[in-house]
């Protein structure tokens, strides 16, 4: 698996979106026991933190140690670097396991032989993810030139998995109807910036290039859509793909 993100893991922390509580809540109620739940690739751990609420017990991984030191801290999350393919469970060990914008850097055989292994019989997979955000036509049209203009060969091969919101991943488990939604904020214009920053194709084209894409020109045609002191919804669609192993 891929680590594109702990060299911007405060960042992540700070600005990158997460779930609609109605979502999780949803997922966590699918569940015929809340014994102890698994959420793989946990980044700072935002799902983990609302799983804490419905399980005894949650185990969180990544790869990214950086990720984990910026992670929310709950008495009930334990924390370890480990990838997805190999966290070393014990057999049926999970009620429920989460992947939260991740599955798409997997390798998916040998992770769902993983899950297989590891959820109790009867368990829930919930792999869910978001795409990119929409504001308003004339901020989506200069976020959108950055996107796929300026960045376009410098995002990973697995984004288009993303981009197909995960309709075209294996995904061999029973599956469970997904309701697509969205998850709304209200930003400012840096934390909008701060967000794009979080990019891993911003971090590529910065690494390859030597400066950034996020340059002045690019900060002045955003703020030309964007006046200075106003706050804006930020919609970010939500996706994913829910099964139960039987």
């Amino acid at each position: 698996m891929k680590d594109n993100f702990s060299t911007q893991s405060t960042g992540y922390a700070r600005f990158r979106p997460g779930y609609p509580p109605a979502l999780l809540e949803e997922i966590c109620q699918l569940c015929s026991t809340h014994d102890c739940a698994w959420d793989c690739a946990t980044g700072n751990g935002q799902i983990a933190a609302v799983l804490s609420e419905y399980f005894r017990q949650v185990e969180a991984t990544d790869i990214s140690e950086n990720q984990l030191n910026n992670a929310i801290q709950k008495s009930n999350i334990h924390y370890q670097v480990a990838a997805a393919e190999t966290a070393l469970f014990p057999p049926a060990s999970f009620d429920l396991i989460t992947v939260g914008q991740a599955a798409h850097w997997f390798d998916f055989e040998k992770f769902y032989t993983e899950v297989r292994r590891v959820l109790k019989p009867g368990g829930i997979l919930a792999l869910i993810g978001y795409n990119v955000l929409k504001i308003d036509a004339d901020t989506d049209a200069v976020v959108q030139h950055l996107y796929s203009d300026v960045l376009g060969k410098y995002w990973d091969a697995e984004r288009h998995l993303v981009e197909q919101a995960y309709a075209t991943i294996p995904f061999p488990f029973p599956e469970i109807e997904f309701q697509e939604m969205e998850m709304q904020y209200a930003w400012t214009f840096e934390q909008l910036l701060g967000y794009l920053g979080t990019w891993s194709a911003v971090q590529h084209f910065n690494r390859e290039r030597g400066f950034s894409p996020i340059t002045e020109q690019f900060v002045a045609d955003l703020r030309a859509t964007w006046p200075e002191h106003v706050v804006k919804t930020v919609r970010f669609p939500i996706f994913g793909r829910i099964g139960r192993d039987v």
